[in-house]
């Protein structure tokens, strides 16, 4: 089963495969239009680019408010099996 956190990092992940597969597919099939000059005479190649990592940015922001903060306490909160015979160990 997966968490609610593990969902919105998917659904994340999966927009910013589709921007990224859109630079790609465009590099692959239309090389010339990456060679277009629309604003202050930078390529689209490098607009895309700069477009990519700024919504990488942005995606990144959203999960983390998106989040849920108690799903991640719960096991924080937990201890491990090694972190316990480790405390056993030391006491012995």
């Amino acid at each position: 089963m997966h968490s609610r956190n593990a969902k919105l990092g998917l659904k994340l992940f999966s927009v910013y495969l589709v921007l990224y597969l859109g630079f790609v597919g465009i590099n692959t099939f239309s090389t010339s239009t990456m060679e277009l000059k629309p604003f202050a005479g930078i390529n689209l190649a490098i607009w895309y680019g700069f477009a990519l990592i700024v919504a990488a940015i942005l995606l990144a922001l959203i999960y983390g408010v998106m989040c849920d903060p108690s799903e991640n306490e719960q096991t924080a909160s937990a201890p491990s099996a090694d972190a316990s015979s480790d405390q056993e160990g030391g006491q012995a």
